[in-house]
């Protein structure tokens, strides 16, 4: 992904995190902070997501910094419910 800061193991810089997600467009690739909620698994993101409010389990990278200066987050793929 053209743009994203890839994964440091050494710090908290963008890295993968569990999710819950709202995507109101099924195309969009990266999300504002505040549309992605962090959970401690898994699971707990699968319970936490509600589709019909398009609340989607997923599996995201960030936070990395926009150019217009907000922190956004990249998904890397919506979890089976």
């Amino acid at each position: 992904m053209r743009g994203y800061v890839p994964p440091d193991h050494q710090t908290r810089v963008s890295q993968l995190y569990y999710a819950v997600v709202y995507i109101p467009r099924r195309n969009r690739k990266r999300f504002a902070a505040s549309c992605v909620d962090i959970k401690s698994s898994k699971e707990a993101a699968i319970e936490s997501a509600d589709p019909d409010k398009k609340h989607y389990a997923a599996r995201v990278l960030g936070p990395s910094k926009s150019s217009e200066g907000q922190y956004i987050y990249y998904l890397r793929e919506l979890l089976s419910q």
